[in-house]
């Protein structure tokens, strides 16, 4: 919001003893005396500022020194009542290289058109020597506010989400974190945190790496919550049913690589969606020779990746997939199992919340409405992108992922009574070329109530050290958001 501020200005020629003034009006605002004296002792300039965005206090301070020739306008300043909160959406607002007010990053630098109005003006006739003339005609352009925006954020999840990220990054010892939620039917972000975070409203003490949000523009491998995406187009395909049986029993070897289980564990045939039950890097090796590299990297395109995801959020990046040709029988194999592919967090979340909405990829929002000053708004409706697998292959896939939460490694952290369709996720960290095997990221991506969902939800963890696994890390902080969220919302236990 904006808070009153006020513009300080002089008119040299209407003030007498500029000495005693400028001691004044100096003390006041803070400024060096010499530097306002020769400001308001110069008779060839009518107007000049003094000060900017002085708050209201301290003006009301300069205004019973009853100065001749010192005038005030209101001049607007950006003010964060909730202090960091949302920072990453919000972004800030600072000065341009003329020193103008100016949005940068989040909805602030997205939106600066939109949110900075008109600037005032006092237009004056000039002698042949560019120099007022006092006599003259002077116009007044009144200034124009800018517009409003009204978000989907809501500021109570919003507040879930922060506290319950804050809690988790301390519990399980994580050097940052992350959480998205999203309506997965209007791509609408109901809340979007990142830590570590900053101030918007005293920004400039903070480190400048920080005002990217890393939820748009912040790159990671996904792990296995890839693997649903990836059974997802194999159903659709018709290659596989969550019957179908394959047999896992031992590493299998691609090309000079061998390929294990996350905790190598084998347990013979087992169906598709046991597959997604015990995390089977192995099973998923196997959909992804029945896909292929071609449908493997269309789908992969379809479910939004290699590309911007639209989101009005100022900063947004996509990492580029590698052409078809670059694509050896490894990359294919890994990819399956999401390691050797790199995604932001909005691009994963929307992909997901395809599977949650009848297969349609939506383009995600934070805005849903701009409102104008002269009572009319634009409404920034539900933009549908395209249908990347059929409501038949998204129901399918949303019960095979209710199985993996209620039959998995994090089934533990689930709270009782609900449906949840989700899946864990554990990426080793590239490093100089190679997977650091203790650094890893933690991740849980899931939507609920599975039949109806009303929200999507993506946590991800970086370098967790009580424990390394999305299961015991990620997937209990999705649990505790969840569990809020179900009484917030006041879904009752099925």
């Amino acid at each position: 919001m904006n808070q009153v501020a006020y513009l300080v200005y002089a008119e040299p020629r209407q003030m007498q003893d500029a000495q005693t003034h400028a001691a004044r009006i100096a003390s006041i605002i803070g400024q060096d005396k010499g530097d306002i004296l020769a400001t308001i002792s110069d008779p060839a300039r009518a107007w000049v500022p003094l000060a900017h965005k002085l708050e209201a206090p301290k003006t009301e301070e300069l205004k019973k020194l009853d100065i001749p020739g010192l005038g005030f306008e209101k001049e607007p300043k950006r003010y964060y009542p909730e202090a960091s909160m949302a920072a990453h959406i919000l972004g800030f607002v600072g000065s341009d290289e003329h020193g103008r007010d100016t949005g940068y990053f989040g909805l602030e630098g997205y939106y600066d058109r939109e949110l900075r109005g008109k600037e005032g003006q006092l237009v004056f006739e000039r002698d042949a020597k560019g120099f007022p003339i006092l006599v003259g005609d002077a116009k007044r352009i009144e200034a124009e506010d800018g517009r409003n925006l009204a978000l989907w954020v809501d500021r109570s999840v919003q507040q879930i989400v922060e506290r319950r990220l804050m809690e988790g990054i301390k519990k399980y010892g994580a050097k940052e974190g992350s959480v998205i939620v999203m309506d997965p039917k209007t791509g609408g972000i109901l809340a979007m945190a990142a830590y570590p975070s900053y101030d918007p409203r005293d920004f400039v003490r903070f480190d400048k790496t920080l005002y990217k949000s890393p939820l748009v523009s912040g790159s990671y491998e996904p792990g296995s919550t890839f693997k649903v995406l990836v059974m997802a187009a194999a159903l659709e395909e018709k290659l596989v049913k969550p019957t179908t049986t394959m047999e896992e029993t031992g590493p299998i070897t691609v090309g000079d690589y061998t390929i294990r289980t996350w905790n190598s564990e084998y347990h013979g045939s087992v169906t598709m969606t046991q597959v997604l039950e015990h995390s089977s890097n192995v099973g998923m090796v196997f959909i992804a020779n029945k896909l292929g590299k071609e449908k493997l990297l269309r789908y992969m395109r379809d479910f939004g990746f290699g590309e911007l995801t639209g989101i009005d959020l100022e900063e947004e990046s996509a990492p580029e997939l590698r052409d078809e040709s670059e694509w050896r029988e490894i990359d294919l194999a890994t990819a399956s199992f999401g390691q050797g592919i790199a995604v932001t967090p909005i691009q994963m979340v929307r992909a997901v919340a395809a599977l949650a909405n009848d297969g349609w990829l939506m383009e995600p929002h934070v805005v849903s409405e701009i409102q104008e000053t002269k009572g009319r708004s634009i409404v920034r409706k539900p933009k549908k992108i395209r249908q990347v697998v059929s409501p038949a292959t998204s129901r399918i896939i949303a019960e095979m992922m209710v199985a993996a939460v209620d039959n998995g490694e994090a089934k533990w952290a689930k709270p009782k009574g609900y449906r949840v369709a989700g899946k864990t996720g554990t990426a080793q960290i590239p490093v100089s070329g190679h997977y650091d095997e203790k650094k890893t990221i933690a991740s849980f991506v899931g939507f609920a109530p599975a039949d109806n969902p009303k929200f999507v939800m993506l946590v991800t963890l970086r370098e967790p050290t009580s424990s390394p696994w999305g299961s015991e890390t990620a997937a209990p902080l999705f649990f505790a958001v969840a569990g809020d969220l179900f009484r917030y919302y006041a879904i009752p236990p099925q």
